[in-house]
């Protein structure tokens, strides 16, 4: 009996081995990844006790696991001897081989990880890996060297209920806005002050100190289907100094207030019926007076006058698989107030106004992603309050444009639209000449760098004039702006514009010239100091109607 129990102990498929870091693999193979061994160290990860003995696995379990799967090969592998050096060595200080353990970094709020000590189970070992060569280390986690989200954004801050998930924001200085139930508020508001050399633009420049106060408002709904955004943007430039009147770009002996308001904004809606059917509007409106150095300005005036351009459209988006077309109904007044003259008098300006009723058709193809070819098309027909203006011309007129052009966005690095066509416009009256030139529309964003980004645009009007015997003016103007970020808080913007007025019939032809350039100081998200230089030029082929004028503004933005 002695015997036989020798002979079955020495049989035994655990009495034979010795003592290696195979043994306590209990995954142990030719090819069981190094990450299961319990002799690999990996730094900042705490380890066991010296004290601390594995566990020998289960001889039955390894010879029931050795009998269901076949077993592995051991050609090529180096067997290793005997427990390497610093071999169960505690996971901070120094080793045996005098290496220094680091604790690993923990971000604010991590927990930290649980230390193991003498009767704690070993960490569970990962499962060997037949694919591919074994890895020398870890893959990386997928949070690794990512600092989290803050509880607040992710909406789950403790004692708190629970709320919407914040959007990241990529801007460390952008308005941050609040939240209106489920729409996005986001104001502000520029004051700035400073000096214009030529206020009225007169052929002899004659300056005042001049302020500048910008409000903005811009508000976003944040729902799953429709849209609603509402875009308004306004100013207002004061002179201390009542400024001397031009006519014709000659001073009059009579002041005027040049004081100038100025705002634009819309409202734009969606509304989704289907995937592949919208309903669309906009609400529009413009306020504004007649640029100074105009021929639309009146001799004797005591202020400018204010006009009024507002109007919607309604209209709607439907798609067929790649291929989309947009048509809208459009109807718009432009009405402007009474002339104050300097001896007390006022003046009629109802032969300006009138009422515009059009619509716009757009077709367009999803040629490839990123690339978006067009046709547009539009038509309105203007009629005036008056049927004849001031100097005895109907003014009442058909027009019309037709373009074709395509937008594209190429890796973000450059996107926009861009197009070309033709206008024309015809009026009732015989007399004045049908008004017609070739077009551009376009606006591109060039991304040059990740500081550095490039702008242009290019519009093309057809305006209305009070100058005798014009049928109108062909307004085209021409953008290029570059903005660059020497740091997050601080931004150079400089701007060229170029413009061509052409009043057709009298053989009047203007060009505006103008350079620009701002400095942004970012203190924080809710405060910027602002400067900005300006020249402006206006070169006409009329005697004494040129003029220049340069704007210096120191200011601050202040918004939310």
């Amino acid at each position: 009996m002695p015997g036989l129990a020798l002979t079955t102990l020495a049989s035994g498929p655990a009495a034979a081995q010795s003592l290696t870091p195979d043994l306590f693999n209990p995954n142990r193979g030719a090819f069981a990844s190094p990450e299961t061994l319990p002799t690999r160290r990996t730094a900042g990860v705490p380890q066991p006790p010296s004290d601390a003995l594995p566990k020998l696995p289960d001889p039955n379990a390894d010879s029931r696991q050795r009998q269901q799967a076949p077993a592995s090969s051991r050609v090529g592998q180096v067997p290793t001897y005997g427990l390497p050096a610093a071999t169960g060595a505690s996971g901070s200080g120094y080793d045996s081989l005098n290496r220094k353990r680091q604790q690993p970094k923990l971000y604010p709020g991590q927990p930290k990880p649980k230390r193991v000590g003498p009767g704690s189970p070993p960490p569970p070992a990962k499962p060997a890996t037949t694919l591919g060569p074994q890895r020398i280390a870890p893959p990386p986690s997928e949070t690794a060297h990512k600092v989290p989200v803050p509880a607040a954004m992710a909406g789950n801050a403790p004692g708190q209920p629970l709320r919407r998930r914040l959007r990241a924001d990529d801007d460390p200085f952008g308005a941050v806005g609040d939240y209106a139930g489920s729409f996005l508020i986001k104001g502000g508001l520029e004051l700035s002050a400073g000096y214009d050399s030529n206020p009225t633009r007169l052929n002899k420049p004659v300056g005042s100190p001049a302020y500048v106060v910008a409000p903005d408002l811009l508000v976003v709904s944040d729902w799953e289907r429709h849209a609603l955004v509402a875009d308004l943007r306004g100013s207002f430039s004061g002179y201390t100094n009542d400024m001397p009147a031009t006519i014709n770009g000659v001073a009059s002996p009579s002041p005027v207030e040049a004081n100038r308001p100025d705002f634009n904004g819309h409202v734009d809606g969606r509304l989704d019926v289907s995937r592949d059917l919208k309903l669309t509007s906009q609400l529009r409106l413009r306020l504004a007076t007649d640029n100074p150095g105009s021929p639309n300005v009146q001799a004797g005036l005591q202020k400018y006058p204010v006009y009024a351009a507002y109007g919607t459209t309604l209209g709607f988006d439907q798609t067929f698989n790649r291929f989309q077309v947009a048509a809208g109904a459009t109807i718009d007044r432009t009405a402007y107030t009474d002339s104050k003259l300097t001896d007390g008098s006022t003046f009629s300006n109802d032969d300006r106004n009138f009422n515009q009723y059009g619509g716009v058709g757009r077709f367009s193809y999803d040629l490839k992603p990123g690339l978006k070819p067009f046709v547009e098309i539009q038509g309105d027909r203007r009629v005036h309050d008056q049927a004849a203006d001031r100097n005895g011309y109907f003014r009442d007129s058909n027009g019309g444009y037709a373009k074709v052009g395509s937008s594209f966005e190429f890796s973000r690095i450059l996107t926009g639209e861009i197009s070309v066509g033709y206008s024309a416009r015809s009026y009732t009256d015989p007399r004045l000449s049908q008004l017609a030139g070739f077009l551009t529309t376009g606006s591109l964003i060039w991304s040059a760098s990740g500081l550095t980004t490039v702008k242009f645009f290019t519009d093309t009007q057809i305006s209305e004039t009070t100058v005798p015997g014009s049928s109108g003016v062909l307004v085209r103007t021409y953008a290029a702006e570059v903005d660059h970020d020497f740091r997050r808080w601080l931004t150079a913007v400089g701007k060229f514009t170029y413009g061509t007025l052409d009043y057709q019939g009298q053989n009047r032809n203007d060009k505006t010239y103008s350079l620009e350039g701002n400095l942004i100081y970012k203190l924080n998200r809710n405060i910027w100091v602002k400067g900005t230089l300006r020249h402006d030029i206006l070169d006409s082929n009329q005697p004494g109607s040129s003029s220049q004028g340069t704007v210096v503004l120191l200011g601050v933005r202040l918004q939310n």
